[in-house]
């Protein structure tokens, strides 16, 4: 059990929320998108949300400015933070356009201001659990692709909703986080997602 409660936050962390998020929308999307746009976009967003954090997080840890890669110290988040808010203003000027791929651009700017509250936390010396804001994020987002694209993805929703309670089973089993932790860290990650369904939905 322990090792199996230690794997959920390895399989979900939240650098692999944004590409999980995108897959998703690619696969149950009914607009017709061109395999090599798919590809390519894809690639950039692996690139940009997971490969380039963890050279940047592997620097910072060689260099003493953050101890592991967990980020378990509350001010050892505030660089990889402000750094995740300058990738996905990247993703946001130059993957995604509003016009053409309107979901996948709010979904970004969700996640964005997901990554700002979580900043501005830190600086009030407030740890909030990005394991969790992360799968919540892309649970609200999915719940509203099935709402926008009428499509039945209750086997996805009740995947995601497991993989919340695994993520939180996880990070308590750990002591990683507390439940207030984790209930700050759902809140950041789904209330940005819900407000940008006014722009979309």
């Amino acid at each position: 059990m322990n090792n199996f409660l230690r794997f959920g936050a390895y399989l979900l962390h939240p650098l692999f929320m944004p590409l999980a998020g995108c897959f998703i929308y690619y696969i149950i999307t009914p607009r017709f998108i061109d395999s090599d746009i798919i590809r390519t976009k894809l690639f950039a967003i692996t690139i940009i949300t997971l490969f380039i954090p963890i050279v940047i997080f592997l620097l910072l840890k060689n260099i003493g400015w953050i101890k592991s890669l967990e980020l378990e110290e509350v001010n050892e988040r505030k660089i990889p933070l402000m750094i995740q808010c300058v990738l996905l203003l990247l993703i946001i000027k130059m993957v995604f356009d509003p016009y053409d791929s309107p979901e996948m651009y709010y979904f970004f700017v969700g996640i964005l201001f997901s990554t700002i509250s979580a900043l501005l936390l830190v600086l009030f010396k407030i740890k909030t659990s990005l394991h969790q804001m992360g799968i919540a994020g892309v649970t609200m987002f999915i719940i509203a692709l099935s709402i926008h694209f009428k499509v039945n993805m209750l086997t996805w929703i009740g995947l995601l909703l497991i993989g919340n309670g695994w993520v939180a089973s996880s990070r308590l089993h750990t002591k990683s986080h507390t439940i207030p932790e984790l209930v700050l860290g759902l809140a950041v990650g789904f209330i940005p997602q819900l407000m940008m369904l006014n722009f979309w939905l």
